[in-house]
């Protein structure tokens, strides 16, 4: 069944018509080149096949540049998932130069499956790499959203990575699950405010995403062996004794 939405495209433009199509299913392909759901992937590059072969003998060159355009948008999906970049742009170069020499169908058509084929091989040649750019987009977000209650899924959804798949790179990048990663970023947090003896203990809870005082209180002595005030009492303690005499 194609899920492409009826829109009122224009018979004799077939570039037009392979266009809106790609448009409407680029966001779902890069999603599925992320996950590594090469299945889903497969099913929405058979999609633009079958445009295209609609276009019949009024395909032109404007039909391979718009196919260009989808190459590239694999590779960045396919980087962003884990793949060397000098893979993704060395296989870019070996396919953009194949193509320009395809002038039918049946070699079209295997042209987009080997290189998706390619793609999905460089990221699975990663499998055990933690994507930098996903990690760091996923832990920026989460400190970004310390004081507010923010979920896996939510941390997952904003990186565009599935929540399984994102709970398999923290663990294999940090050796902690989303909670303990989570938990120890607002205890870090923590650790910096309570430097500051201008704020209290209820206000420097609120602020890393701790429901209350006592709570907070709980969580930082089973980590950390000590309360929040004893902590800060070593601190300024530390410091005055760090201070030069007069």
């Amino acid at each position: 069944m194609n899920d492409f939405p009826s829109i009122p495209l224009l018979e004799h433009r077939p570039y037009d018509r392979v266009r809106e199509l790609y448009l409407y299913l680029e966001p779902a392909l890069m999603t599925a080149i992320r996950n590594e759901d090469i299945g889903e992937a497969r099913r929405l590059i058979n999609q633009v096949l079958v445009q295209i072969y609609s276009a019949g003998e009024e395909r032109n060159d404007l039909l391979k540049g718009l196919l260009l355009e989808l190459v590239v948008m694999m590779s960045r999906a396919a980087i962003e998932a884990g793949a060397e970049q000098s893979d993704a742009l060395g296989m870019n170069f070996q396919f953009i130069t194949r193509l320009a020499t395809i002038d039918d169908d049946e070699q079209l058509a295997a042209w987009l499956k080997e290189t998706l084929e390619h793609i999905m091989n460089t990221i699975s040649k990663q499998r055990d790499f933690t994507p930098p750019l996903l990690i760091t987009k996923a832990l920026n977000f989460m400190r970004e959203n310390i004081g507010n209650d923010i979920s896996r899924d939510e941390v997952a959804q904003h990186a565009g990575i599935s929540p399984s798949h994102f709970s398999r790179l923290l663990k294999e990048r940090t050796g902690r699950s989303f909670t303990e990663l989570l938990r120890q970023s607002r205890l870090d947090l923590a650790s910096e405010l309570l430097r500051d003896p201008e704020l209290n203990l209820a206000d420097i809870a609120i602020t890393c995403g701790f429901c209350d005082q006592s709570y907070f209180t709980n969580v930082f002595h089973d980590v950390k062996g000590i309360t929040p005030k004893q902590f800060r009492s070593a601190l300024q303690q530390n410091e005055q004794e760090e201070q030069p005499e007069a």
